[in-house]
């Protein structure tokens, strides 16, 4: 079978193979990691999604190559698995590259076991193929392939870096022995790389080496001695290193800056009485995270509400597609999820409407601990109609968010604090200490106007302060 590369994401046309961790010739089982991926949006470990002998890698490390590009072939057939154990040949012969082949639109969903909260869902609207997408090309020639995994072992040893990764690491002259990783099997990242990095810019004292040259001046003469000029004077010591830009971020700002040039972005924010929702939260706290194993904060009550509202205002639930609308029948939530200095992603919670506050709480928790330990899947990224940014954890006071395209809306959610709030009672008005917080949301004033939003943030907002809510533990 056919290793494509997958979609991982609505607008994503392209990614890089950042690095084979099979050769040909391995055999490889179900779920057994077979390659890294990088994109715009998101840089993810991709795994077999059939058993066999891989025969052919079409596409070596560092290329990029479209959607639906044929990667690998797998022989999942038990002869080949045989042939393979029993005769390796000494060294694969020259060949001429394969015939360019359109390039299949399918594109990769890998069939899993659902989560918990999954098991009373309906099926994935998205439709499931056997395959997970490059461009043939001169370079996709087998014995050019079958060449690049084995370099890239030799130059890493024991260890499988990304380019990103062997790239600093090269820059900036980083023992890569001193650097722990946090990957999977221990593999350095590049948040690893680059967290080493700006720990020893920030030390105090720099130790000198025997050159009698400090760490800070060996980093900033390092890209000027591999490009074969003399190096430049050493940087005061308040200045700090300077890291270019990964792939992966250049793509993520294109795509920011896309997303900005598409869509006429309006914000528009609502101040909300969380009151109701704290007092369930203080109630259920300890049951709730003995049982379900972590907190009951609020944005699951928040996505809930938003699912409601948007049953009344599906033109938020919707995509723009030349001069009309796209309405999606069913709210596949999308939440943003910090990576730290990897960026971010956002993974989506399919079907979030049919969801209770518990489900969803326990949706979100699974998204995100997933997306933190490098473990999301392709799938994970599809599908999603409408997006929710949580920067309330570090008690922001309002956010600007901007659009994940084709989507029309995303909600910011942002830090809630206890303030004084004017009550209207039948015996007068009284003022009261309340946990308050803001919801903004950007739209798409192609998609709707300004009243339309504002009622659904109204909406929103009522739904939050004023339900009874119940919430299973």
């Amino acid at each position: 079978m056919n290793v494509l590369m997958p979609q991982l994401g609505e607008t994503v046309a392209e990614g890089t193979v950042a690095n084979w961790h099979k050769k040909v010739g391995d055999t490889v089982a179900v779920d057994e990691l077979l390659f890294d991926v990088e994109t715009d949006k998101v840089s993810m470990e991709v795994p077999a999604i059939a058993a066999g002998v891989i025969t052919k890698i079409l596409v070596p490390a560092g290329t990029t190559v479209d959607v639906g590009t044929v990667l690998a072939v797998i022989d999942s057939g038990a002869e080949a698995t045989a042939s393979t154990t029993t005769a390796q040949p000494a060294a694969p012969a020259p060949q001429s590259p394969p015939a360019a082949s359109a390039a299949p639109t399918a594109r990769a969903a890998a069939p899993e076991t659902p989560p918990s909260w999954y098991a009373a869902m309906p099926p994935s609207m998205n439709e499931a193929t056997e395959q997970y997408s490059p461009r043939a090309s001169g370079e996709g020639s087998s014995a050019a392939v079958a060449e690049a995994p084995s370099q890239a072992a030799q130059r890493d040893g024991h260890r499988r870096l990304s380019p990103a990764v062997r790239r600093i690491a090269a820059e900036y002259r980083v023992d890569l022995d001193s650097v722990e990783g946090s990957g999977r099997d221990g593999r350095i990242t590049r948040r690893n790389i680059v967290e080493f990095i700006q720990t020893k810019k920030n030390q105090p004292q720099q130790q000198t080496v025997a050159t009698g040259t400090s760490a800070a001046e060996q980093l900033a003469a390092a890209p000027a001695a591999r490009a074969g000029r003399p190096a430049p004077p050493a940087a005061p010591a308040s200045a700090g290193a300077v890291l270019p830009f990964t792939r992966i971020r250049k793509l993520t700002a294109d795509h920011m800056v896309r997303s900005k040039a598409t869509s006429p972005h309006v914000l528009q924010a609502v101040e909300v009485d969380f009151f109701r929702v704290d007092q369930v939260r203080k109630t259920l706290r300890e049951a709730f995270k003995a049982r379900h194993g972590h907190s009951l904060t609020y944005l699951p009550f928040i996505a809930h509400a938003v699912c409601q509202a948007l049953h009344e205002f599906p033109n938020l639930n919707s995509s723009v597609q030349g001069d009309g609308l796209v309405i999606h029948e069913n709210v596949n939530l999308a939440i943003a999820v910090d990576l730290g200095a990897e960026g971010l992603v956002a993974p989506v919670i399919k079907f979030a409407n049919k969801l209770s506050v518990s489900q969803l709480a326990s949706a979100i928790n699974d998204v995100s601990s997933r997306a933190r330990g490098g473990k999301l899947k392709p799938d994970d990224f599809s599908g999603g109609t409408y997006t929710l940014s949580n920067s309330g954890t570090f008690g922001t006071l309002i956010t600007a968010p901007i659009i994940n395209q084709p989507q029309v809306a995303i909600l910011s959610t942002d830090g809630v604090r206890k303030k004084p709030v004017v009550l209207e009672t039948s015996e007068g008005d009284t003022i009261a200490i309340r946990p308050v917080g803001i919801l903004a949301q950007s739209f798409d004033h192609r998609a709707v106007d300004g009243a339309y939003s504002a009622a659904f943030l109204d909406k929103v907002r009522k739904l939050l302060e004023n339900s009874h809510w119940l919430v299973e533990v």
